[in-house]
């Protein structure tokens, strides 16, 4: 049933939603549809197309909302109906239910009464079962009192509950809840009764062993001595674990400190070490023996620290060697503490669970130390490295020494060479010891393995090992620094590697700009020429526009008429719509009518049960009169009340129905109301839209005509269009041949002298330079802000990764906490996986070391190459020649002429070389006339070409001579050669012509080896002149992109200088038509009308001519490409023409013989060295030229510390920058006062608008502020009847309580009646069937004596009784009709309460749906206000017009400015970022230098010994020689010798010299590529930023031109009313106005041109003016540079000190972060702890329901045993009801003679209430003893209201019997024992647990349930001798109720469901309250309840 009303529920939820969801989607539609009705007058649209689209789009939307309303209507209503179904199906539903539940809960009630029957019945069980237990007392006779001492509280407690339950139905809140609550109930008394039955089996074995009591009580105290044993250990565990916490935390605080401070000393001796080593390279690199002297000074102090650092290893190894022993004598300990632990562990086994969590603690300690022990090893090894580098160091330095005094000569040199080896072995060092100590942190693993098994015992109370383990910790750290040290020393080398890389990838990227940015500029160059081409298409496009206008216009006609036809169709659905509403609200009525009838007839049935009712009443009345009958009648009477509750409930039903109906017809009322209210809506807005249609087809003719009218303007315009156009290209030309003319003029003066040339060259360059200063600038300042965005985005991600790398250090050190507690096998994991990163990084530096290796290799074969050949060189000059004795004269005569020869070739060589330069400077010289006139250049460049084939030819006819005259020479030589040795060969001398045979042999191959050696050189010395020439190339190239650019400033300055002329034509033109429309008549609005149309002219030929300026600049940037990919071509063909040339002289040079003499060789090579200092001498010149442009467009933008030369110029752009700024302010301050003075104007024309929007608003604001305290009043006066009708029903609740209480009462006495009367009438049957016995015979005559006179006494009570009853039951039949009136009345108020909140939901929907209106009514006065104010000051916007375009081009340029400075700003804050990269370039260029001089140290030495080697040989030569006795002939040689070394000396430095010059030219020539790279990127930024900026200048235009529409769709307006007006002459007039305006025009753009070419002029001479004072300036920023460089180092040093800081903090955050880790640690250690006792308890509570498992199967078991001793003591009960004991007679009677005479009277009482005597009879046999007022206690039985009841809670007596007590005071003491039960208190179950520890919601009836609890009343005729005893404990607080206080004698309650009387229960359900007059407790506390019943006896 639950899941059913839940779903129902939602379902309702979920219908109500969509129904909210869509009122609100169509109050949304509403609004918006309105919202477009009143703006769709205002959106027009100049374009007839345009608009006629929009119009249809419009129609279309207006169509598609009212088809959405509609189906939306429709849905709404079937959501209706479906509502109103579901509604009366829940209805339906909730009455099932409620009378199901109904029917549970007196089930409920019928099973609580049961159990409480059955809990009676166990209670007398228990009584039995003591009185068996204590037959051992004084007393032989027992009083048989029924008790129910230990259940009165659950009784109490539980009749608490049932009628909350019933109020919770009555309320309808907590059916369910109070379902469940009762089957707890059930299972709780089930628990009692368990309990119950636990007692009788403890009473029966207290009966069957009282004397094994007191052993049970030794056990008990011993397990508490137990417990408590326990509790210490624990509480001494939990101090012991406190205190090793607190000890942890202050080691570790020790450690932090101790590793700082080993920290800093550490990076203090890094520090020194850092600085002595840059001292010894400074000293090593100035060299001399000045350095020499102090290095070996400073070798002692550092040999000293070497042996300091030694010893500081030894002893850190000892200290290593104490922690392993005391590690060894902890683990000793760690062994006998086990076998302790163990002892223990048998002892106590609770114990031992702390004890292993502490062992979890301790092992994850151990396993840190020993990780921190790993560290501190690879610290020590480390260490170790350390001292192999400084041993290394010292070598270092020992072997500069020894090399300075090898070569004093030059030391610098070898010392530096030395260095470099020194370096090599120190890598492989390196690498050597990186793998030991990858190799010995494998070892260290597997030693913590075997560690932590070792130490995975140990105890935590060894203190010893706590400060070993912090010594550890602090040597763990300390190796960490070290590592940390070592890995930065790693990252610097790699990250110097990545910036070699860098620098490769920059020289590519700067080819690749190269050719993408001449691509570019040939697009450009096309992209100009197409521009003309596109003017043409878009006047013809402008025409078809025209004529599409026209047929749309047509269209729109038509569709408006469709649109209308719709509009009608839907006000008929609107109608129909209407008319269903209408049937609905009648049917409606009639289901109300119905409603009626249906109540009606149900008051009929209602008024026939309650006259069945009361004739059934009237047949009960009858019915009592008969005593047979009556229990019967008892049987009948709950099936009675039964039906009673049934008819009660059929009439709630009935009535709640009524209500239902009445809120249906309330609420179908309510909404026809509104449905008549939208149909209303709806037929004003059709009436609205059919007014509106008709006004948009008024507008559609007018707008028609207007076309017409427009048209024939538009064609006059296009007519005028082209005459300017003709102009325009006239004018074109013109400009055209004037540039020719100054070219040409150009080109004259070019041919003055070279001086004047030059001069003027350079004045033009400079110009040139300026004038492009302004684009340059902009375009420098993008390139440079991309690549210093660039360059901070590194630098932020850099930061960043930084700050994530400490992030995931805090991670991971939390992470590494986690895991260890899981395992050790992580550790291992993340050990090995820290092994992989260590190995890839030593990859990497060893794949970085490979690549230096392979650059040394290849140095050495550079030097092995060179050895070779001064080898060969020597060893040619060493080798005698023999042979040259016996040749002749001619022979040698013809070798010279040979010589002379080839040096006249050479010369000749020499000469065409130097006619190639000639031709490269010409062509350069050609490359700068190309910036003036491309025709000239290309001219010069045909010229350039043929020179080059005629050259090529030279070249060749040249070879070809050469190789013929070789040929001649050889065959000549040959021929002597042979002619000689046929000459001279006689027989004799045989010997010498073999040794002449080998002599030639030899020579013959030193020959060769010679012409390989010369080749090699000449090869060399071509490829150094090859790489000249490129770099020329390249400069040239630079040369060329420059001269473009300024060229293109050039362009772009005319094309603004075109763009103002344009502009200033248009306020020209604006003027004219001013003028015009004020000469011109025919009214004010002929007037406006003519003005509008000037302007819309004006604006469209403006918005073609910026479009003409874009395609004129598109067309240019295509022809400057193509103009690019010529020169490339032609540069190509040129670079080939060289490299032929290159190639040639190569040749040639290898042509010439080597075997010459050494005066021939010496020569080439001199030769070579001349042409490549001409060509440095060459490079020098153009990259000083470079500069000096460079520096001219630096002064522009202050871009000159990209790099170029060797000055900062940090300071010269500082001072651009602040001219800039200034000039920029200045700028910004006019356009500001532009911006001002048209915002005043702006806000004087909205002001108007807003003051008539604030009349509004004021006026909507007043009827809001009415509405709302409207509403306020309605509301106050609502909440005042809710809490009057609340009270009413306050008051009626207290009635209804009252008429309850006064039926209960009524009630009790009338059962109480009826049971004496069957006591009566039993008791002589009874009294005849048990007179057995001889005790009983002995007294029977006394009894039969007595029993007549008490039949007569029980017969006139009989008679009184019946009489009373028949007054009660009319009464009780008054009370139950009011009570129907009262509930009645009470439902009648939640009706109308329900009703009132009916009425308040739907008093906030109509303040819903008038908000809604009042919003609607706000929209449409905005809108008609807006149209209004459009309307009013459409004409003042038109003369504003003009100002707003004027400022929308101040709005650019200020654009401009602020993208300026931003540019500015951001290469301010990045410059400190190009300087950093600047100074890294610079120590890359030094360290390629010192390269370059090791290598030539390198080649010197070699050379050298190479010098010696050959030096040795000759002089064993020379001894042979000697020997032979050619003494001549040695001197000879060692002369040549000494000479030819002279000069291989000088070659060799000569040829050093070249190479270092060339390295450097190559650094030159890179840094100035790097820059031209950055000044490439900058100009594709500012051409970015130019398409941009052109892109947007498109956009605003195209906003214009709808702002022109717009004022053309007013104009349309306008003309309408001209229409109305103007007769057919106003067309004519038209004609004649727009002829004359075009011949004013033409006659204007006539003079625009000649203005334009006058600024041409002035703008030429202003520039010329402006290179002057550059040129000034220049000289003067120069001087200023010096003093920036100073404060630019300054603020270096600044930054140096922040980052410090910076760092420092960083630290600190760091430390700070441990702390917070370390307190972490803690928390989670109690949280864990915690949780283990959770668990323990958790546990109990487990083992404890198990208990309770067990004890109620045990319960089930003896409940049947109860059962049956239940049957039986109801049968003995029975049988004995009704009799007297006489035993009991017998002991009184003997005891009033035993008592003293004064208090034989209360004896005599006693026994007359016993024996059922009236107070009147025992008072008349007491008259002689003495009269005294008695408290009638008798009379309660009898029904008088002023009886008391008897209290019976007496405390167990504790004073000991005296023996001479009265029998009346032992009386009194044996009613105290019974009172007070001897059991002890029952446990609690889990379930009793649960509900104290959670009582159930809304159970506030406690104190009540405690009070009834105590009025628990025996009534029936009770047992012989038994006393009507009730509770004293009744008035007592809950509190105070005790439950082994309450009386014994209770038995079951007169109404099952009495209740608490608190606030929760429902009226109707009250217990039977202290109205009651019969039946007032008395009240008593527990200490005085032995005295309260003394003072019962007295009375």
């Amino acid at each position: 049933m639950s899941s059913w009303l839940g779903g129902l529920g939602s379902g309702l939820g979920q219908s109500l939603g969509q129904v909210s969801g869509s009122l609100t989607s169509l109050t949304g539609q509403i609004s918006t549809f309105t919202k477009d009705m009143l703006l769709e007058g205002v959106e027009e649209v100049g374009d007839a197309a345009t608009e006629l689209h929009v119009s249809n789009s419009r129609l279309a939307e207006v169509e598609a909302s009212f088809t959405s309303q509609k189906s939306e209507h429709d849905r709404l209503r079937a959501l209706h109906a479906e509502l109103e179904e579901k509604l009366e199906a829940s209805e339906i539903q909730n009455k099932r239910q409620s009378a199901e539940y109904r029917t549970l809960l007196q089930q409920k009630d019928v099973d609580i009464s049961h159990l409480k029957a059955r809990q009676s019945g166990l209670q007398e069980e228990v009584q039995r079962l003591q009185r068996s237990a204590q037959s051992a007392s004084s007393f032989p006779a027992v009083l048989p009192v029924a008790s129910s001492s230990s259940g009165t509280t659950s009784s109490s407690s539980y009749l608490s509950r049932p009628s909350e339950s019933q109020q919770g139905y009555h309320g309808d809140e907590l059916d369910l809840s109070d379902h469940i609550w009762s089957q707890q109930e059930i299972n709780r008394l089930s628990t009692e009764v368990t309990r119950l039955e636990a007692e009788v089996s403890h009473w029966r074995r207290m009966s069957q062993a009282s004397t094994t009591a007191g052993s049970g009580n030794g056990d008990q105290g011993e397990i508490h001595k137990f417990q408590r044993t326990i509790q210490e250990l624990r509480e001494e565990m939990g101090r012991e674990v406190d205190e090793h916490q607190h000890e942890l935390a202050a080691l570790q605080d020790a450690q932090r400190h101790k590793m700082a401070d080993i920290a800093r000393r550490h990076r203090e001796e890094l520090a020194e070490y850092e600085e002595r080593i840059e001292e010894l390279e400074e000293q090593i690199q100035s060299g001399g023996p000045t350095s020499s002297s102090a290095d070996t000074s400073k070798l002692p102090e550092l040999q000293k620290t070497v042996q300091s650092l030694q010893e500081a290893a030894e002893q850190r190894e000892k200290h290593l060697a104490e922690l392993s022993a005391s590690l060894e004598e902890a683990q000793g300990k760690q062994a006998s503490l086990q076998l302790e632990k163990d002892e223990v562990q048998e002892e106590n086994a609770g114990l031992l669970q702390n004890y292993t969590r502490l062992q979890a603690s301790v092992t994850e300690l151990q396993t840190r130390v020993q990780e921190q022990e790993g560290k501190t090893l690879q610290k020590a090894q480390f260490d170790q490295e350390i001292q192999v580098l400084k041993q290394n160091l010292t070598a270092a330095e020992k072997e500069i020494e020894r090399l300075k005094n090898l070569s004093d000569a030059e030391p610098k040199e070898e010392v530096e060479h030395a260095d470099i080896l020194e370096l090599n072995t120190i890598i492989g060092l390196l690498r050597q010891e990186k793998e030991i100590l990858e190799q010995e942190k494998l070892n260290l693993q597997e030693r913590l393995k075997v560690s932590e098994e070792q130490i995975g015992d140990n105890n935590v109370t060894d203190s010893g090992e706590s400060e070993s383990l912090a010594d550890l910790r602090v040597e763990l750290e300390r190796r960490e620094k070290a590592l940390r040290a070592t890995e930065e020393e790693r990252d610097t080398l790699m990250a110097e590697l990545e910036e070699l890389d860098q620098q490769n990838q920059e020289a590519t990227q700067h080819m690749i700009s190269v050719k993408e940015q001449l691509s570019g500029q040939l697009k450009e160059a096309d992209a100009e020429l197409t521009r003309l081409t596109a003017e043409l298409n878009t006047t013809k496009d402008q025409k078809r526009t025209l004529e599409q206008e026209v047929e749309t216009q047509k269209e729109r006609t038509s569709q408006s008429a469709f649109t209308l036809n719709d509009m009608h169709m839907d006000k008929q659905q609107l109608e129909q719509t209407v008319k269903e509403l209408k049937e609905k609200l009648g049917h409606s009525q009639e289901q109300s009518r119905e409603a009626r009838r249906e109540i009606t007839e149900m008051k009929k049935s209602l008024q026939e049960k309650e006259d069945l009712y009361s004739a059934a009443k009237a047949e009960l009345h009858q019915a009592a009169g008969r005593g047979t009958e009556e229990q019967g009648t008892e049987e009948e009477l709950p099936g009675k009340e039964k039906e009673l509750s049934a008819l009660r409930r059929e009439l709630d039903e009935m009535r709640t129905s009524q209500d239902n109906l009445k809120s249906a017809h309330y609420e179908l009322k309510m909404e026809n109301g509104k449905l008549k209210a939208e149909s209303e809506q709806a037929l004003g807005k059709v009436e609205e839209l059919t007014k509106q249609m008709k006004e948009s087809q008024a507008a559609l003719t007018r707008t028609i005509r207007e076309k017409e009218t427009r048209i024939e303007a538009l064609k006059l315009e296009k007519n005028q269009l082209d005459a300017d156009l003709r102009q325009t290209e006239m004018a074109l030309n013109d400009q055209a041949r004037q540039y020719q003319h100054t070219v040409e003029e150009l080109t004259q003066a070019r041919s003055m002298d070279a001086s004047a040339l030059q001069m003027e060259h350079e004045r033009a360059i400079k110009l040139n330079q300026e004038k492009d200063m302004e684009i340059g600038q902009l375009r420098r300042d993008i390139e440079q802000l991309a690549s210093d965005h660039r360059d901070t985005n590194e630098m932020l991600s850099i930061t960043v990764s930084g700050q994530k790398q400490l992030t995931d250090l805090l991670q991971e050190k939390d992470i590494f906490m986690d895991t260890l507690k899981q395992n050790a096998a992580d550790i291992q994991m993340e050990m090995e996986n820290s092994i992989s990163v260590a190995t890839k990084d030593a990859d990497a530096l060893r794949q970085a070391l490979e690549e230096k290796d392979r650059q040394l290799g290849g140095m050495k074969e550079e030097n092995s190459h060179l050895k070779e050949e001064i080898d060969r060189f020597r060893d040619q000059q060493s080798r005698p020649q023999p042979l040259g004795e016996p040749r002749t004269l001619d022979i040698i005569t013809e070798l010279e002429t040979e010589i002379i020869q080839l040096k006249s070739s050479r010369n000749g060589l020499e000469e065409e070389v130097q006619a190639l330069r000639r031709t490269m400077e010409e062509q350069q010289a050609a490359l700068l006339l190309a910036q003036q006139s491309l025709q000239g250049q290309q001219g010069e460049l045909e010229q350039a070409h043929a020179r080059n084939q005629q050259t090529t030819l030279n070249y060749d006819r040249l070879i070809r001579a050469r190789d013929e005259d070789i040929a001649r020479l050889q065959q000549t030589v040959d021929r002597l050669s042979g002619g000689q040795g046929r000459a001279d060969s006689p027989p004799v001398q045989g010997d010498v012509i073999l040794e002449e045979e080998k002599t030639q042999t030899l020579n013959q191959e030193n020959g060769n080896e010679k012409h390989d050696l010369s080749k090699v050189e000449i090869e060399k010395l071509v490829r150094g002149i090859k790489e000249k020439e490129t770099e020329i190339c390249q400069l040239n190239e630079k040369n060329l992109s420059l001269t473009k650019q300024l060229d293109q400033l050039m362009v772009s300055r005319d094309e603004v200088g075109k763009l103002s002329q344009m502009i200033l034509q248009k306020d020209l033109e604006i003027q004219a038509l001013h003028a015009r429309l004020s000469m011109v008549g025919g009214g004010g609005h002929n007037q406006d009308v003519l003005y509008l149309q000037q302007q819309l002219q004006a604006y469209a030929v403006e918005r073609e001519q910026v479009l003409a300026v874009l395609n004129e600049k598109a067309r240019e940037n295509s022809q400057l490409r193509s103009d690019y990919h010529r020169f490339m071509d032609m540069m190509a063909v040129k670079e080939a023409a060289l490299l032929k040339l290159q190639q040639e002289n190569q040749h040639l040079s290898n042509m010439s013989d080597p075997s010459g003499s050494h005066e021939m060789f010496k020569e080439t090579i001199q030769n070579l060295s001349r042409i490549i200092r001409e060509k440095d001498i060459e490079i020098d010149a153009l990259t000083q030229k470079c500069q000096t442009l460079v520096t001219v467009l630096q002064t522009s933008g202050g871009e000159s510390g990209a790099g170029s030369g060797g000055v900062s110029s940090n300071q010269f752009e500082e001072l651009l920058h602040e001219r800039d700024t200034l000039k920029q302010q200045v700028k910004k301050m006019e356009e500001w006062k532009q911006q001002v003075i048209t915002t005043v104007k702006n806000m004087q024309h909205e002001s108007a608008q807003l003051h008539e929007e604030l009349i509004g608003l004021q006026g909507q604001v007043s009827a809001d502020s009415d509405c709302s305290s409207k509403l306020s009043v309605d509301y106050a006066r609502m909440i005042q009847s809710y809490e009057h009708k609340e009270r009413r029903l306050g008051g009626l609740s207290q009635e209804l309580a009252q008429v309850q209480q006064t039926i209960t009462q009524l009630s009790s006495t009338k059962d109480v009646l009826l049971g004496k009367l069957d006591s009566v009438a039993q008791c002589p049957e009874v009294v005849v069937a048990q007179s057995s016995g001889s005790s009983l015979t002995a007294d029977a005559p006394v009894h039969q004596t007595d029993s007549p006179v008490n039949n007569d006494q029980l017969q006139e009570e009989l008679r009184r009784l019946r009489g009373h009853v028949a007054e009660k039951e009319i009464t009780i039949r008054t009370l139950q009709e009011n009570n129907h009136r009262l509930s009645n009345s009470a439902s009648a108020s939640e009706n109308e309460q329900r009703s009132q909140a009916v009425e308040v939901r739907q008093i906030r929907e109509r303040l819903d749906a008038q908000q809604r209106s009042v919003r609607e009514k706000d929209l449409l006065i905005k809108t008609k206000s807006d149209q209004l104010a459009q309307v009013s000051e459409s004409l003042r916007n038109r003369e504003n017009d003009n100002e707003v375009l004027k400022q929308a081009v101040t709005n650019l340029k200020e654009r401009a400015l602020i993208l300026e400075l931003d540019v500015k700003k951001l290469k301010e804050e990045n410059e400190l970022v190009a300087a950093r990269s600047r100074e890294k370039e610079s120590e890359f260029r030094a360290l390629q230098e010192t390269n370059m001089q090791f290598s030539l140290l390198l080649r010197e030495k070699e050379f050298e010994l190479t010098a010696l080697s050959k030096k040795s040989a000759t002089v064993e030569r020379m001894l042979k020689d000697k020997e032979q006795g050619k003494s001549g002939e040695l001197n000879q040689l060692l002369n040549e010798l000494k000479s030819m070394q002279e000069k291989a000396v000088a070659f060799q430095q000569e040829r050093d010299r070249v190479m270092m010059a060339l390295k450097q030219k190559q650094m030159e020539t890179t840094a100035v590529q790097t820059e031209l790279q950055h000044v490439r990127d900058k100009e594709q930024r500012l051409n970015l930023e130019l398409e941009r900026l052109r892109n947007h200048l498109l956009e605003i235009e195209d906003s214009y031109t709808r702002e022109a529409l717009a004022a053309g769709d007013r104009e349309s307006e306008l003309r309408k009313r001209v229409a109305m007006l103007a007769t057919s002459s106003s067309a004519v007039e038209n004609a004649s106005q727009q002829a004359s305006m075009q011949v004013e025009s033409l006659q204007e753009q006539l003079s625009g041109a000649v203005k334009q070419r006058d600024d041409a002029l002035a703008q030429l001479r202003t520039s010329q003016d402006q290179i002057n004072q550059y040129a000034v300036s220049l000289s003067n920023l120069q001087m200023v540079l010096e003093q920036f460089q100073q404060e630019e180092k300054a603020m270096y040093s600044a930054e140096l000190e922040k980052l410090k800081r910076e760092k420092e903090e960083w630290k600190k955050k760091a430390l700070r972060l441990e702390d917070q880790a370390s307190a972490l640690q803690i928390n989670l250690d109690e949280a864990t702890s915690a949780l283990d006792s959770a668990s323990r308890l958790t546990d109990q509570l487990d083992l404890q329901e198990e208990q309770i498992e067990e004890l109620k199967n045990q319960v089930d078991v003896r409940q049947e045993m109860l059962e049956e001793a239940q049957r039986k003591v109801m049968s003995l009960l029975n049988t004995t009801e009704g009799k007297i004991d006489k035993v009991l007679m017998r002991n009184l009677y003997l005891g009033y003679f035993h008592t003293p005479k004064t208090k034989r009277a209360d004896v005599l009482r006693l026994m007359g209430s016993v024996l059922g005597l009236s107070r009147e009879d025992v008072e008349k046999m007491l008259e002689d003893d003495g009269r005294h007022g008695v408290t009638g206690w008798v009379s309660s039985w009898m029904g008088s209201r002023g009886a008391q009841s008897v209290p019976n809670t007496p405390n167990r007596p504790t004073g000991a019997q005296g023996l001479n007590s009265s029998f009346s005071e032992m009386f009194v003491k044996f009613l105290e024992m019974e009172s007070t039960p001897s059991l002890p208190a029952a446990k609690l179950s889990a379930h009793d647990m649960k509900s104290l520890s959670a009582p159930p919601s809304r159970r506030t009836g406690a104190a009540a349930s405690s009070n009834v609890a105590g009025k628990r009343l025996f009534w029936g005729n009770p047992p012989p001798g038994c006393l009507f005893l009730t509770s004293a404990a009744a008035s007592k607080r809950p509190g105070e109720s005790n439950p082994f206080l309450a009386p014994r004698s209770a038995a079951v309650p007169l109404l099952a469901g009495s209740s608490s009387g608190g606030p929760g229960g429902h009226l109707l359900m009250k217990p039977i309250s202290d109205a009651l007059p019969s039946f007032t407790p008395v009240p008593v506390s527990e200490s005085s309840s032995g005295a309260a019943l003394k003072d019962l006896l007295k009375q």
